[in-house]
């Protein structure tokens, strides 16, 4: 990879079962601190907060980071990403934009680096992760969004659809999407551009939105799938976890 890549976490205050999610303590920092930590940790270029409020940017600059506060009524987090690239990134140095979720504070940071690898390929617009799924109760589960595909190499996938039922259907491996999404600049703006798809709001599932518009999205393997936060619990999780890491 030669392109300039840089990456950007969208954080939201807003949430209904664990308010003010971003700024929830976790091991001595704020969670949305932490994510950025795992950013830098990846080390393939610089990293930027895109923040609904100054909150968010506070604690990022505190931290030593950069953020960009943006419009907090932005409907998703790639138009979110997609203001804050606009504001940071006008000269348009950046070739590459990967979206970090902000609540994946326990994401390895090699599985970040490993997102750019579909890219190598020109034909790919937009490349993201998946991980085997292990546990039989996460076949059936409608929270855990499943990348069908074809398989074009041993740890690579070209998605052909993301869904929230149990495919495909048959004796093989079934893959658990990461909602970790690395894209070319182009395709990234022609994304935000398109009205949200058919598909899209059925399975309420964004991605759908670009394999409908006939844009190639190519998935990476990985081994393991980062705790999503997104209750107090899964914030308590992530703290045992990145105790265990630190204590390593």
């Amino acid at each position: 990879m030669t392109e300039n890549v840089l990456i950007v976490i969208p954080a939201r205050l807003a949430s209904t079962r664990l308010p003010d999610k971003p700024l929830a303590e976790l091991c001595g920092a704020p969670m949305i601190v932490q994510v950025f930590r795992r950013a830098v940790e990846a080390g393939i270029g610089p990293v930027l907060v895109a923040a609904d409020g100054p909150e968010i940017a506070a604690a990022i600059r505190q931290a030593g980071g950069e953020a960009v506060v943006t419009d907090p009524d932005l409907p998703s987090g790639s138009d979110r990403i997609f203001a804050a690239l606009q504001s940071y990134d006008p000269g348009r140095r950046y070739d590459v934009i990967v979206n970090l979720q902000g609540d994946l504070p326990t994401i390895d940071p090699a599985s970040v680096r490993a997102s750019l690898a579909p890219l190598a390929n020109p034909a790919v617009d937009i490349a993201t992760l998946a991980a085997r799924i292990a546990r039989d109760e996460e076949r059936m589960d409608p929270n855990v969004v499943k990348a069908v595909g074809s398989p074009i190499g041993p740890s690579r996938l070209r998605a052909l659809y993301f869904t929230r039922a149990t495919a495909p259907w048959g004796e093989g491996d079934l893959f658990h999407h990461i909602g970790l999404y690395a894209y070319r600049r182009a395709a990234l703006e022609r994304f935000v551009a398109l009205p949200p798809s058919a598909l899209e709001r059925r399975e309420k599932l964004e991605q759908l939105r670009a394999l409908e518009a006939g844009m190639r999205i190519d998935v990476e393997i990985v081994d393991t799938v980062p705790l999503g936060v997104d209750t107090p619990a899964d914030l308590e999780r992530a703290r045992k976890i990145l105790d265990g890491s630190s204590q390593k």
